[in-house]
């Protein structure tokens, strides 16, 4: 269920068991520690359901791109943009690659998430840290979730770190 101005609505997951949503009181969790969202320019990375992204549009944000490789994924964001009756750039494709052509366009971001597989956090984090640092704007915020176990490593400043169960939120900032 999403807060904000589309309160209630209930949001699909991709069907299979290679996208898992985030939890709702984890969301609710992850947006009462940013607190004011409004007129940010937000990239959902490993989008899944589209579910953050959403949000985001939700609490006020200006914009949101959603990004996902799996054709599943970006089917789930398109039905589930139409039925909270908003609109968002989705693009189906893998997140570094996205990430250069967003440095290309010269686009700059003022909110990221980031929740990729978990077994993919070791191999992620020494690819996207890089590529992210020339996407985000001077005062954005990087929302990480990952296993507590087995954490997503950005080599970004660490600005709040949460835990829920076996869920590890790390809010990143720029260098």
């Amino acid at each position: 269920m999403i807060a904000g101005a589309y309160r209630g609505r209930t949001l699909l997951a991709p069907v299979g068991l290679e996208t898992r949503p985030t939890a709702d009181r984890v969301r609710e969790a992850v947006f009462s520690i940013l607190g004011s969202v409004e007129e940010a320019r937000v990239l959902d990375l490993f989008a899944g359901s589209g579910a953050l992204g959403i949000e985001a549009l939700s609490r006020g944000a200006a914009e949101a791109t959603l990004v996902d490789c799996s054709r599943a994924a970006s089917a789930t964001i398109a039905r589930n943009l139409r039925a909270v009756g908003c609109s968002a750039q989705v693009h189906r494709v893998q997140a570094a690659e996205f990430l250069g052509r967003a440095q290309q366009a010269a686009r700059q971001y003022d909110l990221v998430f980031l929740d990729p597989p978990y077994r993919l956090a070791d191999v992620l984090g020494p690819e996207l840290s890089p590529a992210l640092v020339p996407v985000l704007a001077p005062a954005a915020r990087i929302v990480v979730e990952s296993d507590r176990r087995a954490p997503l490593e950005l080599d970004l400043p660490v600005l709040a770190q949460r835990r829920y169960g076996d869920t590890l939120i790390r809010i990143h900032g720029p260098r």
